[in-house]
Formats: C-alpha cells, structure tokens, sequence
C-alpha cells in the first residue's frame, strides 16, 4: 500500500513538475524580445509597401532607426540630423525653399517629405537613389547637408555608449554602413499619412465629409478641366515619374539630367505627393512658389516654355472659382 501510494506521489510530482516546465516555457515564448518581424499598419485604401527581405521591420529596429533620425551624431560636428529638415510639425519638411545643411550651407533643393517614403521607388528629387537603403548615405556625405563620411559615422557609433547594444539587439551585428543604412531605413517606412477628410469620403463613404467647394475641385482636379490627375494620381497622389512642369525657360538645376546624362530629362523632377500639401509650403524642387495659388496660377497660365516641357502642362485658363475649389480640395488632403 505504502509503496503504491509513494509510486503515485512521485507520478503527481512528476506531472506538477512537468507542468510547470512546459508553462515556464510558453511564458519564455510569448515575451517581447522586440525582435518579432511587424505588420506595418497602413492606411485604408493602401497597398502593403515592398519590403526587403533583409529589412524587414521589427520593433527593435525601428526604435533604433528612430534614434538615429533623431540624432546629430551623423554629421561632421553633430549639429545636424535627419529631423533637421524633416520636421514632425512641418510632415516631415522643414517650411525652406531650400534646407540648411552644416555651417548654414544651402542644400541643392527642397526638402521633400518623409510621410509615405514606403512607397517611393526612389529617393530624391531627380530619383538618384533607387533604394531608401541608399539614400541614407547620400546627405551624411553630402558637402551642403552634414559634410560627413559614413564610415567615420560608424566609428562614432561604435565609440558610443548606448549605439553598440541597440544595433545587436536590433540586428546581432555591430554598426557598420550595412546596418545604420537599414536602420534608418526601417524608422522611415513606417512614417504614414492617409487619414484625411478625402480619405473619408473616398474610403470610409462618408458623402458628408467633404464640402461643396471640396467636390467641385475634385471634379476639375480628377476631370478633365483641370487634368490634374494625370500626374498626382493614385492613392499617393503622384504617379512617382519624372516631368518638366514649365517651371523655368532655363533650367539651373538640370533635375533628372544630373543622373541619367539624357538630355530629354533636363529639367525633370519626381512628381511630388499631394498630401498635406496644404501644409509643405514653400513648393517646387527649388521651393520658388510660397503659396498654393501661385503653384495653381502657373498650371492654369500652362507655365513657361521650355523644349521639355510635359505635353501635359497647357493652358487651362481656369475662373476665379475653379481655382478656389480646386485648393480647397487640395487642402482636403490634410491628415485630421
């Protein structure tokens, strides 16, 4: 009796045991080590971004990649960062004709927004870099943005404190080019913007989220009166190509040219979204037009000649009133 009766004790102890194992376990399993790759949540009516395999996103690493946006560690005497001319208050510009990079140096362009940069098949405004990866690179080296080289950036980070665990815990791999490029890389994709009142009327079909103006100027953006459409299509209001918009006779900034060497692209520059457009002043690439009357007076005059101008831009000769409903539509793409 005693032996059966120890027999059972030691079954029971062993079953306890056991459970307490597979328990411990499964708590090991289900604790957020912030490496589990995410679903990034993208607005309704979306598509889901490609994503590269070797960058796919995770907690870790876009808490890292934010850091670094973040951080003027990246220029030559760190008084420079990515946030520097993408600003949170300003959807991810910074309110310039042209940004100011280190020593107050004149950057080439405009800053172009961050928001949706998932989906941009390439970066900047003549597309001269094909990957987000790459473009990375491009302003720490840059002579106007933070005159720096990117493997004397690695080497800071390497130095530092705090940067050497993160980009472990991020990659189980040191900071090097490869992964500081991924890492900011990974932040920029989940920046999102496509909640406006648009959106609430073409995606949730509310027929009320839009004013009377508003609909008129949807009408001539997305008809044939204005033909805006053609360019700024889309879910992301651009169709991602380059054009000469008659923005100039003579071209300082070649644009597009600067990268193929083309001469059919001398003046061409990446169609920009039009969301929170209301917002990005001043506009073009080189920022030349303060306001969105200006930038709608130049499409409806056909702007200025020039031997590449888009075949697109004529004359619209649009009213008073076409103008006014066609910026209120335009400002109905402002995020709520």
């Amino acid at each position: 009796m005693n032996r059966k009766i120890t027999g059972i004790f030691f079954i029971v102890l062993f079953v306890v045991i056991s459970s307490s194992l597979i328990t411990s376990c499964r708590k090991d399993d289900a604790i957020d080590t912030g490496n589990e790759v995410l679903t990034l949540e993208v607005p309704t009516g979306f598509p889901y971004p490609n994503i590269p395999d070797d960058n796919q996103p995770t907690k870790n690493r876009i808490a890292l990649g934010k850091k670094l946006f973040f951080d003027p560690i990246l220029s030559r005497d760190s008084t420079i960062s990515c946030s520097s001319c993408h600003h949170t208050d300003k959807k991810m510009t910074d309110g310039l004709p042209v940004s100011q990079g280190i020593d107050g140096r004149h950057v080439l362009r405009n800053a172009m927004t961050v928001l949706n940069t998932a989906y941009q098949p390439n970066m900047f405004w003549d597309g001269g870099s094909p990957t987000l990866e790459q473009q990375v690179v491009a302003p720490i080296e840059s002579h106007e943005e933070m005159d720096f080289n990117v493997l004397k950036v690695v080497e800071r980070l390497k130095n530092h404190p705090e940067y050497p665990e993160l980009f472990l815990k991020a990659y189980n791999l040191e900071p090097s080019p490869y992964t500081l490029t991924r890492a900011i890389a990974n932040f920029e994709r989940t920046l999102f913007t496509g909640k406006s009142k648009y959106d609430e009327f073409q995606y949730d079909k509310n027929t009320n989220a839009l004013s009377a103006s508003e609909k008129r100027g949807m009408d001539i953006f997305f008809g044939e009166r204005g033909e805006c459409f053609h360019c700024h299509g889309g879910f992301n209001f651009t169709d991602f190509s380059f054009k000469n918009n008659g923005l100039y006779e003579v071209y300082a900034d070649s644009g597009r040219a600067r990268i193929t060497t083309l001469h059919s692209d001398v003046g061409k520059f990446k169609v920009p979204s039009l969301r929170n457009v209301e917002l990005t002043a001043p506009y073009m690439h080189d920022g030349s037009m303060a306001t969105l009357e200006e930038v709608v007076e130049h499409y409806s005059s056909g702007g200025k000649p020039h031997f590449n101008k888009s075949f697109l831009i004529q004359p619209l000769n649009l009213t008073q009133q076409e103008k006014t409903d066609l910026i209120n539509f335009m400002k109905a793409l402002t995020d709520l």
